[in-house]
């Protein structure tokens, strides 16, 4: 099929572009050209921001749009206003953080939706999609992680593990959140082109299961080749922070999971990763490989002291 890529060159963009290539798709990919394109991959060099620098989209017909960096309603409305609907497939990269925090977990695609949350663009984008009559499938992730990772989550713990720093623990350690694994979603989105189940659909789509923030920790130490029972963990008192913090932990600090059922039902399918051999492919084939500058741990001396 031909198919365009908003966004293909970053992280969850560049995985879907892999996955796409490896099954030959013809891929055109909308970006601002900051970083390399694949071979054979079409580049339409442009910014979404604006909708007079997008001239490269104008008149251009696509089997499948594939929109993996929108925010903002507008942010998707302006490439449908110039290429027209996709044939076939509408596929956009949403989030689990749209939900409202909840007492009752997992969180199901059914799950109230929290109108604060910085997420709330892409609610609004998945509702216009679904009445205006596009042909789409939405995909809601709650952490991703993998190679190539430009958000704070494995570098957190990775660094401090290296380094033999002591690792901030909030309160207990028993905190539940959820990760998966960027190739995972990458997959998921590339095969729901192939299910007629999949058309107008919400899901939930990350790993499967949860983990306490203590067994993120204890993970990510064995995928750096080391013991867990050999970190120092010390634990905060999160009793006084704002829930939503993210620069004392890479995750938000409230319990934090989604059930995938629906998607593995109607897509048969299943992560191919768990937590640790996830975390282990981003130290092999990320981290271990990257010169990673100094971070600030000024944050972890305030709350755990030196």
């Amino acid at each position: 099929m031909k198919i365009l890529v908003v966004g293909g060159t970053r992280f969850v963009g560049k995985a879907i572009v892999s996955n796409l290539r490896a099954k030959g798709h013809e891929i055109s990919v909308f970006t601002r050209g900051q970083n390399p394109i694949p071979d054979g991959v079409e580049h339409l060099l442009g910014d979404r921001t604006s909708l007079s620098t997008m001239e490269s989209l104008r008149g251009r017909k696509f089997d499948v749009i594939i929109d993996s960096s929108g925010r903002t309603l507008e942010d998707s409305k302006r490439v449908i206003e110039l290429t027209g609907f996709p044939s076939h497939r509408f596929l956009y990269v949403s989030s689990a953080g749209v939900y409202l925090s909840s007492e009752e977990l997992p969180l199901t695609e059914k799950s109230k939706i929290d109108p604060e949350s910085r997420h709330s663009g892409k609610v609004d984008t998945e509702k216009w999609l679904d009445q205006i009559g596009i042909p789409f499938t939405s995909f809601r992730p709650t952490y991703i992680y993998g190679p190539d990772n430009y958000n704070p989550i494995e570098t957190w713990f990775f660094y401090r593990i290296t380094n033999n720093y002591p690792i901030p623990m909030p309160d207990s350690g028993k905190t539940i959140t959820q990760l998966g694994h960027v190739d995972d979603l990458a997959e998921a989105m590339v095969k729901s082109l192939d299910y007629d189940s999949a058309l107008n659909q919400i899901y939930n789509c990350s790993g499967k299961g949860g983990v306490t923030f203590k067994g993120l920790i204890e993970k990510a130490a064995i995928a750096c080749n080391k013991n867990p029972c050999d970190m120092d963990i010390r634990s905060f008192d999160t009793s006084n922070l704002n829930p939503n913090l993210r620069k004392v932990f890479p995750v938000r600090l409230s319990h934090f999971l989604t059930d995938i059922s629906l998607i593995e039902k109607d897509l048969d399918w299943t992560p191919s990763f768990d937590l640790e051999s996830g975390l282990k492919n981003s130290f092999v084939k990320d981290y271990s490989i990257k010169t990673v500058n100094s971070l600030d741990l000024s944050i972890d001396q305030k709350l755990i002291g030196p």
